[in-house]
């Protein structure tokens, strides 16, 4: 394994294959953290080698999910300059996605430009007996398969072309008959390894097929691009998800089998639905595109995502965490075994604390494409869209909000006219004369309050003060005369928020009512 003295290096790769799952942006993160807090480098690799599965445009998506969640990158592709680190140290290269740069030493960080690489060290393990050409078709490897179930056998490879003459190899090759590489798995080996994450791992290579390593595309599988390219790019901790588990005897077997040495592994607990099934589109979002059109707060997102099968332990009950002090609490080795169950109303409160903190300004930038998609803005009146009303709106429900997509869903009286039944007005068995009465004394207090007096504490206290200590009889008319609601945050905020113009106007209505 790799001295723990070298420069820690660690890398995130994912498949351009549509979005960034939450899972790689956890994957992400605790690669980020953990170069962060080893003062290493943190690379970004595209694996695009699989051309059946890749999704236009998602290489430049991945980017951009990234830029967004505000992880850095040392060296890789990026699109926008400013998004990486330490670019003076190494000169921009263009590559085969438009638009798309690289940056660093260890480069390409496309795997589909570097083909002749995965072909050099493929033909080098063939040369050398440890991996030979499979010449079988499609149809032959299926019957195989359906054979081995039939009888109750694990699928595997036969090795059928293990045992082809070198004649009848020269002669396929020449008569250019489509083949793939296999490596030739050792058997009855014991792969251990020591994994960060899981402590001590063991496979027996009966158990292991003579996997892919090159396809008859001539582009290589997984195996063999992961492992030559963590190798020349000098990566010294692999951290990626737990279904890389089972994969992980080939590689390292694969780099005993170059002479390399491999470098230490961690893996990351399987993210869970409530119900402890296997995080899924089918039962929820799992794209970070889908939480960002949601309107969470990328902090809050980072912050419940490193959670995911980690926290800092020694009894701690800290649950809100800026990323500097992520990078300054994260270790590999306080990451569970156990699948991380992925909690929507966790998620939901975390948002929610981010969002009490935020500035009027600040929850205004937010917020305010979501009001605009929103119908009562759209219909509202152009007094009730400008800036300064969205904040008092904002500061309001700013306590109670979980994310940004539900601003205004349950407070719809601050943009539309409101309707509400005379009954709605009545404080228990209060008559329609002691109604009529309370909402005049509110009308008469808040018409004393001068516009430039007209502030939430003002407004509280004055109100309060004609209450006594019956409160539910002036308060409850008014807040139904502001809101046309049962529920509602407090009528000094409805009030204050509304102005004194909209205000007295819906009192004066609330009065007509009754009588």
């Amino acid at each position: 394994m790799i001295d723990s003295e070298k420069k820690v290096r660690v890398r995130f790769a994912p498949s351009p294959t549509g979005y960034l799952h939450i899972g790689g942006l956890r994957t992400a993160l605790y690669n980020y953290l953990f170069a962060k807090k080893n003062d290493g480098v943190f690379a970004l690799r595209i694996e695009d080698t699989d051309r059946s599965r890749y999704v236009e445009g998602a290489v430049e998506s991945l980017i951009r999910s990234l830029q967004w969640a505000g992880l850095k990158w040392e060296e890789g592709p990026h699109i926008n300059k400013q998004q990486t680190t330490n670019n003076k140290q190494h000169q921009e290269k263009s590559s085969s996605y438009p638009g798309v740069v690289e940056v660093g030493d260890f480069g390409p960080y496309i795997q589909s430009e570097r083909l002749d690489l995965y072909k050099k060290y493929a033909e080098q393990l063939v040369e050398e007996g440890k991996a030979y050409y499979c010449f079988c078709t499609p149809d032959r490897l299926e019957k195989m398969r359906k054979d081995q179930l039939a009888q109750k056998q694990a699928p595997k490879y036969d090795r059928h072309c293990l045992n082809l003459s070198e004649e009848e190899i020269k002669q396929k090759l020449a008569s250019e008959v489509p083949f793939v590489v296999r490596f030739k798995v050792p058997n009855n080996q014991n792969i251990a390894f020591e994994d960060i994450v899981r402590k001590k791992v063991s496979f027996n290579t009966n158990t292991i097929d003579d996997q892919v390593l090159l396809k008859s595309d001539r582009f290589p599988t997984y195996h063999l691009a992961n492992v030559v390219d963590d190798h020349l790019m000098q990566i010294t901790h692999v951290i990626r998800g737990e279904e890389w588990l089972p994969s992980t005897p080939k590689h390292i077997m694969l780099y005993e089998a170059l002479g390399w040495e491999a470098p230490q592994f961690a893996h990351l607990p399987l993210l869970l639905n409530r119900d402890k099934s296997k995080l899924s589109k089918r039962q929820g979002d799992v794209a970070v595109e889908d939480y960002l059109a949601k309107g969470y707060i990328k902090e809050a997102l980072i912050n419940f995502v490193a959670l995911l099968g980690w926290n800092p332990g020694e009894g701690s009950t800290q649950e809100i965490f800026t990323l500097d002090e992520l990078i300054e609490k994260f270790e590999l080795s306080k990451v569970h075994k156990a699948g991380a169950v992925f909690d929507i109303k966790k998620l939901d409160w975390i948002n929610s604390q981010y969002i009490k903190k935020l500035s009027p300004d600040e929850l205004l930038k937010n917020a305010k494409p979501f009001f605009q998609k929103k119908d009562f803005f759209v219909d509202a009146s152009d007094d009730k869209k400008t800036d300064e009303y969205l904040k008092k709106v904002l500061m309001i429900e700013k306590e109670r909000l979980s994310k940004f997509s539900d601003v205004g869903d349950e407070n719809t009286f601050f943009f539309q006219e409101i309707s509400y039944q005379k009954e709605m007005l009545r404080w228990k068995t209060n008559t329609d004369q002691q109604t009529i009465e309370s909402l005049q004394t509110s009308y008469d207090i808040l018409k004393d309050i001068d516009e430039s007096d007209w502030s939430l504490s003002a407004i509280e206290t004055k109100l309060l003060e004609a209450a006594g200590d019956k409160r539910g009889d002036l308060l409850w008319p008014l807040r139904v005369a502001l809101t046309g609601a049962q529920k509602s945050p407090s009528p000094f905020e409805v009030a204050w928020a509304l102005g004194k113009e909209e205000s007295l106007a819906r009192l004066k209505n609330a009065l007509e009512l009754v009588k």
